[in-house]
């Protein structure tokens, strides 16, 4: 079995979905097939000993609509997928020209509107026109410029006329056909009206003129089209805004990245990047694919992809994600996943194949939708034939005929639970939310409980000093602070910089370290103003035979029993002071949580910290 995407062109509505899916699930072989509206692509599994992709596409053409591969033939013959940048650029650049036409199209046709309006309804309101539209004598100029005024406007939406005649021909309606019968017949009505008026004139019957200058319905025509364009507008901005939520997910790639070929450093299009290629990563670089670091070490950022608030130490040996960035220091590494296998492209998958998923209502709206526009077509011809079996005029059955198509025109029924899904789903990934699936997103109501992660959720996702602890009483927590701010400096562990942060914050001006040394992950030396200072944790200080450890055991003991991180200061070998650092929590977090408690929903912690840590977050936020 095979599983592949089609781009669709040509779909305007619901029932046009269901058209596309009806004739493709037809084929012999194709056991599923799901059609995006909204994205304009359609999911195919098919066995591929009995159909094909060629036969899939030309079952979409033969009912007017367009179908070709995402992955062209171009690409597939060199082996290549086209990347998500590439696709979704793509789609971006075809959104952005949609809305920018239709906006086009519903400006002009208010500014044509507004006069036929002003002209077909002022004198109901009594607004002044005129003089050589008023009286009977000048309803013929009247209703040609109403006419000319109306042509206009169905010239600038012709796009309604030849996709719903068109659906048509091939047996294969669509709201566009409502649209184009509609007001196509609101048209042909006018027009009528206007030859019976001309004939009145001409014949010197002024009542029959008088008579059919008020069933012009020209301006019925105008309206119908500028309305559903107003839908059409709004529908384009919606899916260009979910469009911008999953865009910002494939710019946290980077574009480019230094890889090393033939022993020398050259840049190439991170596309190009190859599975034991050596990747060069240097400070404040995006990882451009997944891999294995081989040389140099650095902290990174994962927070994009993992939530952990702290850079993670990556030394040889360790696995580096697409999409983090590196905090400090230069290191190589071998790629191990690349293109469409890395960790950031599966995620923007998974959030791409939510939105474009169905939920189990939209299933039955598309159930409807692909029986809504012939049962009303038919019901518009019932309506027209049973007036005219009552005796009503032929002028009245064929106007409430189309009363019948027009008031059925909005697309509603099949576009609502598809945008809010895809808004849904994009809205979430925008706030680091992902949805598996449409089906998650509605079995979302039945929730009773709330997993919480700690990083970066509960808290900041910003380590702070939280507690510092004197030993030595000649230091005053200002001069403490100088000093452990310029031994920290230099440091590259985050730790080290949220007490260089903190410094800084209280506007404290920090002495000059020399001969600074560190310890990865463990500790660093340094000299100031002819003192020897050490600052880490307690194996680093033990390793150095720091004085007055033992008796500190209880202090820093206590605040690692409360989640925090003790950072210890000696001076000259001898202990001087405690820094207690822990990732803070949100002061949103405490409302958060007690208002999902209120509404009888159980909370929960998801941790990979400490059980310290997490006790102590569980503690105090109850």
């Amino acid at each position: 079995m095979s599983k592949e995407k089609f781009n669709v062109t040509g779909m305007s509505c619901a029932a046009c979905e269901a058209n596309v899916t009806k004739a493709v699930k037809k084929l012999e072989g194709v056991t599923q097939a799901e059609v995006s509206l909204l994205a304009n692509q359609m999911t195919v599994e098919f066995d591929e000993n009995i159909v094909d992709s060629h036969k899939i596409c030309a079952a979409v053409k033969n009912i007017g609509y367009g179908a070709s591969p995402v992955n062209t033939p171009a690409t597939a013959a060199k082996g290549q997928q086209s990347s998500f940048q590439e696709q979704w650029q793509g789609r971006q650049e075809s959104g952005v020209n949609q809305q920018l036409r239709l906006k086009r199209r519903l400006i002009s046709s208010i500014i044509i509107l507004v006069p036929l309006m002003y002209l077909a309804m002022g004198h109901m309101l009594a607004l002044p026109l005129p003089w050589f539209f008023q009286g009977s004598e000048n309803a013929l100029v009247s209703a040609f410029t109403q006419l000319l005024l109306t042509l206009a406007v169905v010239a600038i939406n012709r796009k309604f006329y030849q996709s719903g005649f068109k659906a048509l021909v091939k047996k294969a309606p669509n709201m566009d056909s409502l649209v184009a019968l509609g007001s196509g017949a609101a048209l042909v009505y006018g027009v009528f009206s206007l030859y019976l008026m001309a004939y009145g004139l001409g014949h010197g019957d002024t009542a029959l003129a008088a008579h059919y200058s008020h069933q012009l319905y020209f301006e019925s025509c105008a309206m119908i089209l500028t309305l559903v364009t107003v839908g059409k507008f709004l529908e384009a901005r919606s899916k260009a805004k979910t469009s911008d939520a999953l865009a910002k997910l494939v710019d946290l790639a980077p574009k480019t990245a230094v890889v090393l070929r033939q022993g020398r450093e050259i840049t190439v299009n991170a596309q190009e990047v190859q599975a034991g290629d050596i990747v060069v990563i240097r400070p404040g670089e995006s990882i451009p694919v997944d891999g294995v670091v081989v040389e140099g070490h650095s902290y990174v950022d994962q927070s994009a992809i993992t939530g952990e608030s702290l850079p993670v130490a990556k030394g040889l040996g360790d696995e580096v994600i697409s999409a983090t960035i590196n905090k400090s220091g230069s290191f190589r590494f071998q790629a191990a996943r690349v293109g469409e296998d890395t960790t950031l492209a599966q995620i923007i998958r998974l959030v791409d194949e939510a939105g474009s998923s169905k939920a189990p209502i939209a299933r039955l709206a598309d159930k409807v939708s692909g029986i809504f526009v012939p049962v009303v077509m038919v019901l518009a011809v019932l309506t027209a034939v049973v007036w005219l079996l009552a005796g009503a005029a032929f002028e009245f059955a064929f106007s409430s005929a189309i009363a019948v198509l027009v008031i059925s025109c909005p697309c509603a029924l099949g576009l609502a639970t598809p945008v809010a899904i895809m808004v849904g789903t994009g809205k979430g990934a925008e706030q680091g939310i992902l949805i598996k699936s449409a089906a998650s997103l509605e079995k979302l109501r039945e929730v009773d409980t709330i997993a919480l992660d700690k990083t970066g959720t509960i808290t900041k996702g910003q380590p702070e000093v939280t507690d510092i602890l004197l030993l030595d009483p000649s230091l005053t927590e200002a001069e403490f602070l100088a000093l452990a701010g310029a031994v920290e400096s230099n440091s590259e562990h985050p730790l080290g910089a949220a007490v260089t942060a903190l410094a800084k914050k209280k506007n404290i001006p920090l002495p000059q370290a020399v001969d600074f040394q560190s310890s990865q992950g463990r500790g660093v030396s340094a000299t100031v103003d002819g003192a020897d200072y050490l600052a880490g944790n307690r194996e680093f200080m033990a390793e150095n035979k720091v004085e007055a450890l033992a008796s500190a055991k209880a202090d820093w003991a206590a605040l690692a029993q409360q989640g925090k991180t003790p950072l210890l200061f000696a001076k000259n070998r001898r202990l001087i002071a405690i820094v207690a650092v822990a990732d803070t929590i949100r002061p949103s977090s405490r409302w958060a949580i007690e208002s999902l408690q209120a509404r009888g929903l159980k909370v929960a912690l998801l941790t990979g910290d400490n059980p310290l840590t997490a006790q102590a977050i569980k503690e105090e936020l109850n």
